[in-house]
């Protein structure tokens, strides 16, 4: 298989069996995702989906539209799409995963035999839409300083802070734009992952992604905030571990 910049992988001496593409929260990069080759079986293939405008793909101008993303990781799943494969996204990542399996059934390519959303509301039950990512420069990093998601050394180094703002707002403005679309409701199995102390994505709006599968879908709940997939690593592994067991 021939490597692609949309994807960063492991090698490994084990014949894969079945891939896990896996996609960041708003900011993130495919490093979320570094060590996860080590834990799951060695027959399960890491994907960490790496995004223009981050990693080795600094340079490259980042994709602030999620229909023309979606588009292009679509193809990117359709060339690595030879063996079962599931999806796993956290935060902007769970809903891009949601739209990228649509996307699958649209298309007519083989669709994931499992989704994984994590730390992410339900698609139709979001809050109301905001504008962050047009917030004037003092006041959009102090949005990201209150999401803990960006290393408190990189929101005070102003240089650097230059270099990424043009992929955050890109991150941020596809979650602020994004439009639910009723559509039938996918047919694979969901995993919901949620932190009990997420302050961003609340109960109901956790159990209502049994509304998008006719699936089952299973709520599993970690004791941490909206990063809990950093904070409980072991556990979140071990779930996703022993979850794509099932299909081997």
């Amino acid at each position: 298989m021939q490597p692609t910049p949309w994807l960063v992988r492991k090698p490994g001496s084990v014949p894969r069996r079945m891939r896990l593409f896996c996609l960041s929260y708003a900011g993130g990069s495919a490093h979320a995702f570094a060590g996860w080759q080590d834990v799951l079986d060695p027959s399960i293939e890491v994907c960490a989906v790496q995004l223009p405008g981050r990693g080795a793909r600094f340079r490259e101008p980042p994709i602030g539209s999620m229909p023309v993303l979606i588009e292009e990781l679509g193809g990117v799943v359709d060339r690595y799409g030879d063996l079962p494969f599931a999806f796993f996204g956290h935060s902007l990542g769970g809903l891009l995963a949601f739209e990228l399996a649509r996307h699958c059934r649209a298309a007519g390519i083989r669709q994931p035999i499992h989704l994984f959303a994590s730390g992410a509301a339900a698609p139709q039950h979001r809050d109301a839409p905001e504008e962050r990512h047009k917030l004037p420069e003092p006041e959009f990093i102090a949005m990201l300083r209150e999401y803990e998601g960006t290393p408190p050394e990189l929101l005070e180094h102003q240089e650097l802070m230059n270099l990424v703002l043009p992929m955050l707002r890109a991150d941020f403005g596809m979650v602020d734009e994004y439009r639910y679309r009723p559509e039938p409701p996918l047919s694979m199995p969901m995993t919901v992952l949620a932190g009990a102390k997420d302050e961003r994505v609340v109960g109901p709006q956790v159990d209502a992604w049994a509304e998008e599968t006719t699936g089952t879908c299973q709520v599993s709940w970690f004791d941490g905030g909206h990063f809990f997939l950093q904070s409980h690593r072991a556990e979140v592994l071990q779930l996703v571990r022993q979850t794509l067991l099932g299909y081997l």
